[in-house]
């Protein structure tokens, strides 16, 4: 393999760079490259780090492929230049080194919930201009799914380790277990003078498949399974439902710790898996075994029951895929692993922001929800996207066009809170009323019952 210097100098360093046209992020491929060469390595550390903070992480699980890698000009005629490994030296060795800057604070507080790569993303990039930033996290550490769903194989986990003391260095107040929208909703942040809210808590609800034997005890869901796969004793033989870098993922982690045959079951062709092009490769080098053009009918207790999918073109020439239930095959399996995509959970109280049909938070080009003050960015805006696309979406939201204020937030943005109170102090009021007039007329029943008894006692003896 050669050298990350010899892949610097092999970058043609282009006045109009495809490469870095087609990033994201928009990262100076040819600028880094040159500082890099120029021995500025702390430099290019620090442009990297300013335009995309998480640059130490993108550049380990991007796809490159379809990114920077896959429109170098080199790639033409020969072999492209493999940025990212120069990018992944030098934004590792920033993160090792940086001095954390002296930072102007404004006092306006925000919170950000989530912090998974857009809350991560988000929160860094308002500490570095000064906002003073509580981060709310439901698990016990940062990352969301860098950490609790992308293996350690894939990303070593030092890397957020790093981020969460630059983080803290930096100001960062964190508090981790804590889920927006159970103990803590939206309201009662800006009722605490926070000025603003990010949400970014990502879609960590998993879809199912709606089969006959999903509820049985061997069937798990991708993304459970990847937050602590040690729990689960798979077998020998794993069936993985689903050819996204989930399941590759999955698939990966169930060779490596159970050392278990696993099969991935894929709807449709070889040329249609949506996996990276490198992952996919891996895994077969893991010995992970392929069956395209299967679609899983139900799940029974040693096997996954299919039936073949033909790929076939419809009037108007466009390729469509049908079942073909004529006849059925089974793929043995002690364990299922389903992997066929997420969707946004029921974790979280939005009150009053507008959702779309999907159930992911409805907002502007800028991030901005239908109640002011809150933004919104990562997957639960977009759906499931990649990394680096949750890092250049919150570059959009960092900079609305009114900017995050510094007054009060309006009561517009807090009259559920109020009219909730208003409403719990009159439901007691009336209440103790209605109990303070049954005992009164309690009272008066048993004076008059007492007097009758004793007029009648006396009419008696008399």
């Amino acid at each position: 393999m050669p050298s990350i210097k010899h892949e610097a100098a092999r970058c043609l360093k282009c006045k109009k760079p495809m490469c870095a046209a087609n990033c994201p992020v928009s990262t100076q491929i040819p600028e880094i490259m040159n500082l890099f060469l120029e021995g500025k390595i702390a430099e290019a550390g620090r442009i990297l780090f300013e335009n995309n903070p998480l640059s130490a992480i993108t550049s380990v699980i991007c796809p490159h492929e379809r990114n920077c890698l896959g429109h170098c000009v080199l790639g033409n005629k020969g072999g492209p230049v493999e940025f990212f490994r120069v990018e992944e030296y030098i934004s590792r060795y920033y993160l090792e080194t940086m001095e954390v800057p002296d930072i102007r604070k404004n006092g306006i507080k925000v919170a950000v919930s989530g912090a998974g790569p857009a809350g991560l993303s988000m929160t860094m990039q308002l500490l570095m201009k000064g906002y003073d930033v509580t981060l709310f996290e439901a698990q016990e550490n940062i990352g969301g799914v860098l950490r609790y769903g992308i293996p350690p194989f894939r990303l070593p986990r030092d890397l957020l380790d790093m981020y969460k003391d630059i983080m803290i260095r930096m100001g960062l107040k964190f508090r981790p277990n804590t889920r927006i929208g159970a103990n803590i909703e939206i309201d009662d942040l800006f009722l605490d003078g926070y000025k603003a809210v990010f949400v970014a808590t990502g879609t960590g609800r998993p879809n199912k498949l709606g089969l006959l034997g999903e509820t049985l005890g061997h069937v798990h869901f991708a993304i459970d399974y990847l937050k602590s796969p040690e729990t689960l004793e798979l077998g020998n033989r794993v069936a993985v439902v689903g050819a996204g870098n989930v399941a590759i993922d999955a698939a990966r982690t169930a060779v490596r710790r159970q050392h278990s045959h696993v099969t991935i079951l894929h709807y449709k062709g070889e040329e249609d898996v949506t996996a990276n092009h490198d992952e996919i490769e891996m895994a077969e080098i893991d010995g992970v075994e392929f069956v395209h053009y299967a679609q899983a009918v139900r799940i029974l207790e040693d096997c996954v029951r299919c039936v073949r999918v033909l790929k076939k073109e419809d009037e108007d020439g466009n390729t469509v895929f049908e079942e073909d239930y004529s006849e059925t095959f089974d793929v043995p399996a002690d364990s299922v692993i389903l992997a066929i995509g997420q969707g946004p959970g029921a974790d979280m109280n939005t009150g009053t922001v507008k959702l779309t049909q999907k159930g992911l938070l409805d907002v502007n080009e800028w991030g901005e929800t239908s109640t002011p003050g809150v933004f919104a960015a990562g997957d639960i805006v977009t759906g499931p996207k990649t990394v680096v696309e949750a890092v250049a979406f919150t570059k959009k939201s960092i900079h609305p066009p009114g900017g995050i204020s510094e007054k009060p937030v309006k009561e517009s943005n807090k009259p559920r809170v109020i009219r909730r109170g208003v409403f719990i102090c009159c439901f007691c009021a009336i209440l103790l009323l209605l109990l303070t007039l049954s005992l009164y007329c309690l009272i008066r029943y048993l004076f008059f019952m007492a007097m009758a008894i004793s007029t009648d006692t006396s009419s008696r003896n008399g």
